[in-house]
């Protein structure tokens, strides 16, 4: 039974199979499995297989999460290496472009397409699903029907469609996030293009050999803005080598326009007033003045009379 993580536990606990029956699991793609969130499906369902089974498990990268589960999960486990990690291909010329700011990405993207002949079949990588969508609908006005876009939220139906009319040679170029990095079979790639430079250093090597397959010879180009050389130097340090500065070409129209995340913050100094504690705090009112401290309150003529005459002044009996 072949099945996803989230989808083999709910069939679980519903009770369409028993587990005691199993005797081997296989687990591909673990990194990726954990990145896109189903660890705790995984040791879910490793925790209701059988103690005594075969455990096959593929791997990209043995990060320290995966080596984590190995440890809790697997007795003794044997470790076959295809390649070291971080390996790059040597059929792979491997080249990059500095450049400024996004709409500059944009323009060189579009000069390579426009005057490279030999982008027979490219690979476009982006970092988000959105950029993918957005650099689609840019580029697809310009090379009408031959542009293709890929990532998680379209259907499968819809990724089979693309990457059969991009291996028929309709579409000339694909667009895509690291979904099609793994997983999906892409033949006689001429191209990879990272338009975004991946945040884990070992995604560009999965990157990048979607080309140069079959003793072919194959081109991974970078475009790399001064915020991504971190990313950059982090992938040279795994390779153990540089990856070539190639020249921008000198007609490329350099974008002066910036998107929101590359114009510059104003930070503004937050000034904190001191408030006094409760304690501290004095009435809202001053003391009266002598003066004005006095009541006013009513004197009878009678008790006026008494104080002045020293005796109550009475009125004459009426005649």
């Amino acid at each position: 039974m072949v099945a996803t993580p989230g989808r083999l536990y709910d069939l679980i606990l519903n009770g369409a199979f028993k587990t005691k029956a199993i005797k081997k699991l296989v687990i591909d793609e673990m990194d990726e499995m954990l990145n896109l969130g189903f660890r705790t499906q995984i040791k879910n369902i490793l925790d209701l297989l059988p103690d005594k089974r075969q455990n096959l498990l593929f791997s990209a990268t043995i990060t320290d999460e995966v080596e984590s589960l190995m440890d809790t999960y697997f007795n003794e486990p044997e470790r076959v290496e295809a390649a070291p990690t971080g390996t790059p291909l040597e059929n792979i010329e491997q080249a990059f472009y500095d450049v400024p700011n996004f709409y500059t990405k944009v323009n060189l993207l579009h000069l390579l397409l426009t005057e490279d002949e030999s982008m027979t079949k490219v690979l476009v990588f982006v970092g988000t699903k959105k950029l993918a969508d957005d650099l689609y609908e840019q580029l697809e006005a310009k090379f009408p029907g031959t542009a293709g876009v890929i990532h998680s939220n379209k259907e499968q139906n819809h990724r089979f469609n693309t990457v059969k009319q991009f291996h028929e040679g309709v579409y000339r170029f694909i667009i895509a996030t690291d979904i099609v990095a793994r997983g999906i079979d892409v033949a006689e790639v001429t191209h990879v293009i990272n338009f975004d430079v991946p945040e884990v250093p070992e995604n560009y090597i999965h990157r990048i050999g979607r080309t140069g397959r079959a003793d072919k010879k194959g081109i991974a180009i970078s475009f790399i803005t001064e915020k991504e050389k971190p990313l950059q130097e982090a992938i040279e340090t795994l390779m153990k080598q540089p990856i070539t500065n190639a020249a921008l070409p000198g007609h490329l129209v350099i974008s002066e326009e910036l998107t929101e995340d590359e114009k510059p913050k104003v930070y503004m100094k937050t000034i904190q007033l001191k408030i006094p504690k409760a304690e501290e705090r004095g009435p809202a009112f001053h003391e009266k003045s002598a003066k004005n401290s006095k009541v006013n309150f009513i004197v009878r003529k009678k008790d006026r009379m008494m104080k002045k005459y020293g005796k109550p002044i009475k009125r004459a009996p009426k005649k």
